[in-house]
């Protein structure tokens, strides 16, 4: 299999990481992957402000829910 240069970029950066942190990564790809069900990202997707306020608030309620708030 020949990987892209990003691919390429991705495995070199995992490798230098402390073996628990690479682990990490490695499921939060999986997870990512996971919420795509297979399907192909349109990379030439870009953010709206609502979007990204979507996502913002989204990501302070689940570090809250963590937290214990």
């Amino acid at each position: 299999m020949v990987l892209s240069a990003n691919e390429e970029s991705l495995i070199k950066v995992v490798r230098l990481l402390p073996a628990e942190e690479a682990g990490k990564v490695l499921i939060w790809a999986q997870q990512l992957a996971d919420l795509g069900g297979g399907r192909p990202v349109d990379w030439s997707d870009s953010w709206s402000d609502d979007d990204l306020r979507d996502a913002t608030i989204a990501s302070l309620e689940r570090f809250e829910e963590q937290e214990g708030h």
